[in-house]
């Protein structure tokens, strides 16, 4: 079992009730996981899964916390729990689930890490806005604008359509609207002048 001797002096200097938590804590974690790392991050001792995250536990003034990587995937918290971590706040190693409930959590949870991060859900794609008519008059009596405007992507197509539609008064309008055509025209984004190579 590797232990990392920061871990050590950190759970040396926690009150006289946290010590037997995280200690109860970091023997789960080698029980269930023989290969499992240990590591201090964001000044609290972690627990790491073949280099992945995968827990970290803490010691405060009036309680402890362990927290899980992924946990509400492994872990029903109770929406009343207000600490950090999927265990709520730990007074005594009687707040802690049993060893086997425990042990299984870890293993769901080093699961999950091997698979990487959580997929994030996908947005869906902001609808195309509409070409107002002035601006779609300016553009048809340019062909190449008109051309490239439409091969433009949808968010190049918004940045100028937004640009057109968020003027104020309509002279400025009216200058947007020749500029934007000139540089369509050009096959130049909205933007061109940040763009890299430029």
């Amino acid at each position: 079992m590797s232990r990392d001797p920061r871990v050590d002096a950190y759970i040396a200097k926690q009150q006289d009730f946290a010590r037997p938590i995280l200690e109860r804590i970091r023997a789960d974690f080698h029980a269930a996981l023989p290969d499992v790392e240990e590591a201090i991050r964001w000044g609290m001792p972690a627990f790491l899964h073949k280099g992945r995250l995968l827990a970290n536990m803490a010691g405060f003034k009036a309680h402890a916390t362990l927290g899980l990587r992924r946990g509400s995937e492994v872990v029903e918290t109770q929406a009343s729990e207000k600490a950090m971590g999927q265990f709520g706040r730990l007074t005594s190693v009687a707040d802690l689930p049993d060893e086997r409930t425990l042990r299984d959590a870890i293993g769901k949870a080093a699961a999950l890490a091997e698979q990487g991060p959580a997929p994030k859900p996908k947005k869906a794609p902001r609808p195309d806005l509409p070409v107002p008519p002035d601006f779609a008059a300016a553009l048809s009596g340019v062909a190449s604008a008109e051309a490239n405007f439409a091969g433009f992507s949808p968010s190049c197509r918004r940045e100028y359509l937004e640009w057109v539609t968020e003027a104020k008064r309509p002279e400025t309008r009216s200058k947007r609207i020749a500029q934007a055509v000139e540089w369509i025209a050009e096959g130049k984004s909205r933007n061109w002048k940040y763009e890299k190579g430029r």
